[in-house]
């Protein structure tokens, strides 16, 4: 099984909620979609802080399953820092990609860089995940 089939596979009930497609995965790499429906927006048909961060939180802990050594039992985020941007506009579709900076054996840390279709960045997160 690939890691995009393994993800694609997993469970994740609230990234399915927010309606995340992964798109993209690997040991290096993994990238994902979100459609920015009104139900994920703010004042001005803008996407709400709590759905960036939610979303890159998935793709970050998808990016650790991933990597998990082999007696690993799952992962959890410590931590999650976020810097905003720009805004997303209801109908756009937000673009989360999650790149590696440290693959321990007890952490893992993941930048996750979201931004526009267009390319306009919307947020950098970093998030410390746990292994369990």
């Amino acid at each position: 099984m690939t890691p995009l089939e393994k993800l694609k596979a997993m469970k994740m009930p609230f990234a399915e909620l927010k309606g995340v497609e992964f798109v993209e995965a690997g040991k290096d790499r993994v990238v994902a979609r979100m459609m920015v429906r009104p139900d994920l927006c703010t004042l001005h048909h803008t996407i709400h802080g709590g759905a960036v961060m939610a979303l890159a939180d998935s793709v970050g802990a998808a990016a650790t399953v991933i990597n998990l050594p082999e007696d690993a039992k799952g992962t959890t985020t410590l931590e999650s820092k976020t810097n905003f941007i720009g805004g997303a506009k209801e109908g756009t579709t937000v673009i989360a990609t999650a790149t590696p900076v440290h693959r321990g054996r007890r952490t893992q840390v993941w930048t996750t860089r979201l931004e526009t279709e267009d390319g306009k960045l919307v947020a950098v997160v970093t998030q410390t995940q746990l292994v369990l």
